[in-house]
């Protein structure tokens, strides 16, 4: 039993598990299980390995449920329990045991990973029907699933570490499944390159953990922050956030995510939107202690998330493929909830909800374009669309609850969820109120503008088919995971948000929400212009891609759109900034080592090997010849001495 300190510098008990938590191991191990079998098995797997991974992933889910269950029967304040594994790195006076944290928010998470997880695991069985090497994919959601079960569930930062490094592991694998294309394998080592800088940011805020505190527990780490020096503190903050950025895809880091749409929709359903690209989210409220003493740490993660919801909504704008459309929406939505954290305690448990809400919907909606992917031969230009509506009615209908809920329309998901974390903008005193506000306000109208064009340019209009094209419905294993989705689209944050169950469940990991928070702006005020915004976005789109005719090739368009549609440049940022001053310093150093430490190295010992070349030319074994050098040795020693004298 131990003590885990929380948003307000509280003792929360943890105790040792008992009862089911005790085999939350399992959780991690069954799809770890799947994942060996399948990789080890080889084609002896072929046959049964979608099946058996993707039951084991079910399998995880339903223990994943049975310990929620056991922990609501608890009493709030003693939810927390902790499972010892093993001793994991005893060095001399500091021992590390590997354990895991069972507490409401690895919970959340854990249901929200596990349940989404095996749902596109189903939906996977249609999708990689025809695939030869399916096996391996499977395999690789199976890894997926565990590194981020262990990522969530570790109660040190280093065991964190592990799990993160095995998430992007997995990520490389499944973006670049089909790496027999260029640009796929290019679009994979660019997310790992991009991931590796945030991690490097993780592990120096592990390094600095270690040397300031003597520990890497969260336990630890929390009951020495209050006496820790602010500057520290500050510098592991922002180390934190480096890593968040990298894995959450925050600006500057955020270049990686559009093109890892490389990889099958699937992966992009499971690893961009619902879970991976949530891990930084979680660390930074995790993390809320550190933050919390850290406030100007916790407002750059703040002006992160206000940046990068903007600049994702901006993107979205002028995306024609359908994923990448997708993918912006994710990178700015994912700033909504790091603008949520790093708004302290008035925002980490609403961080967390639109967390969950966004992992349903947002899942749902890339799943809905793999059907319409399925449907129309793999095309993924939504000018190629257009009224699709009538083709593919269950895809229509579960994608438009999705968007639905993206908007934030009443009583869907998002509603209750992103209204919150703008309300908690406005919480403050000064110009940050104003200016996230603002930011959150704005993010609002251009979402529902992006994603509703998104939305009318695929399912309605015109149509804009190619001859060849015969858009079906897919097969009953994609649609039934989708319908389970789109449901949970519709009602998870009606069932979360105005019963107050999502913040009475956090409460005892951040804290409760601080007495007096009000926005400057009152909430039924925020509510309308937030509504006002949307119905002016939804009418703008209607206005240009419904009512007026779609142009099938994309028109020049104007600068902003130019840039939009080139992220804004931001690849050629990296390049300028990162990528050719490096190619120039690596150059130059090649060129140092060359031809100054191997040229010195090799010139000494040319030197030494002709000097004795030519030495050894004056052994040659005759005698008259060393005679004649004793005589002018003698010589040149009585000549020597003559001078002296």
């Amino acid at each position: 039993m131990y003590s885990l300190a929380t948003a307000d510098h509280t003792a929360a008990v943890v105790q040792s598990a008992t009862g089911v938590t005790s085999v939350a191991w399992l959780l991690i191990a069954l799809p770890l299980l799947g994942a060996a079998a399948l990789l080890l098995g080889g084609r002896r797997t072929n046959s049964f390995g979608p099946l058996l991974a993707t039951s084991l992933s079910w399998a995880s889910f339903v223990v994943g449920a049975i310990i929620t269950l056991s922990m609501i029967g608890r009493p709030a304040d003693g939810r927390a329990q902790s499972l010892h594994l093993f001793s994991w790195v005893p060095a001399g006076s500091f021992k590390l045991e590997a354990g895991l944290l069972v507490d409401p928010l690895s919970v959340a998470f854990v249901l929200l990973i596990t349940f989404v997880g095996s749902l596109i695991h189903v939906y996977s069985i249609g999708y990689m029907e025809h695939d030869p090497d399916k096996r391996r994919f499977f395999a690789y959601l199976n890894l997926f699933v565990a590194s981020m079960l262990l990522l969530v569930l570790a109660d040190s930062y280093l065991l964190v570490y592990v799990g993160w490094e095995g998430v992007g592991l997995a990520s490389y694998l499944l973006i670049g499944f089909w790496n027999y294309n260029p640009a796929y394998a290019s679009a994979a080592n660019k997310a790992f390159v991009v991931n590796r800088v945030g991690d490097f940011g993780l592990s120096i805020a592990i390094m600095l953990m270690f040397v300031t505190f003597g520990t890497v527990t969260f336990a630890g780490v929390n009951a020495g922050v209050p006496g820790a020096n602010q500057a520290v503190v500050t510098a592991i903050g922002l180390m934190l956030l480096l890593g968040a950025c990298g894995k959450s895809a925050q600006f500057p880091l955020q270049s990686w995510l559009g093109d890892a749409m490389a990889g099958p929709t699937p992966v992009s359903a499971l690893i961009h939107a619902a879970t991976m690209v949530t891990a930084g989210v979680y660390l930074v409220v995790r993390s809320h202690v550190i933050f919390d003493a850290a406030p100007d740490a916790r407002l750059v993660v703040t002006i992160v998330g206000a940046i990068t919801l903007l600049f994702g909504a901006v993107v979205g704008c002028a995306k024609d493929d359908i994923k990448k459309a997708l993918a912006a929406s994710t990178m700015s939505q994912i700033g909504y909830m790091m603008l949520a954290a790093g708004l302290g305690p008035v925002g980490y448990a609403f961080a967390i909800f639109h967390l969950l809400t966004h992992g349903f919907f947002k899942a749902g909606m890339f799943l809905g374009a793999g059907s319409v992917m399925h449907g129309m031969n793999d095309t993924v230009d939504m000018r190629r669309f257009g009224r699709l509506s009538g083709a593919m009615k269950i895809t229509w209908a579960t994608f438009g609850l999705g968007w639905l809920a993206i908007l934030g329309v009443p009583p869907f998901a998002g509603f209750w969820s992103k209204d919150k974390v703008i309300e908690a903008a406005f919480v403050g005193d000064g110009w940050k109120p104003w200016v996230f506000g603002g930011a959150a306000l704005l993010g609002a109208g251009i979402t529902a503008f992006y994603m509703s064009r998104l939305f009318f340019m695929t399912f309605h209009g015109q149509k804009r088919w190619e001859e060849d094209a015969h858009p079906h419905e897919s097969p009953k294993i994609m649609t039934v995971p989708m319908i389970i989705l789109a449901v949970g689209s519709a009602f998870l944050g009606l069932v979360l948000g105005p019963t107050g169950v999502i913040t009475s469940w956090l409460e005892p990991v951040v804290g409760s929400q601080p007495e007096g928070a009000e926005p400057v702006v009152a909430v039924p005020v925020l509510m309308t212009v937030t509504l006002l915004l949307v119905v002016g976005g939804v009418a703008l789109a209607w206005l240009r891609y419904w009512r007026e005719q779609v142009p099938v090739v994309a028109p020049v368009g104007s600068l902003a759109t130019r840039a939009a549609r080139r992220d804004l440049y931001q690849d050629d940022v990296n390049e300028g900034v990162f990528m050719r001053p490096g190619i120039h310093l690596t150059r130059s150093l090649v060129f140092f080592d060359g031809k100054g430490v191997d040229g010195a190295a090799g010139g000494l010992a040319a030197l030494i090997g002709g000097t004795s070349a030519r030495v050894r030319r004056v052994q040659n074994g005759f005698v008259r010849s060393y005679a004649l050098t004793m005589l002018a040795g003698v010589v040149v020693i009585l000549g020597a001495v003559w001078v002296v004298q």
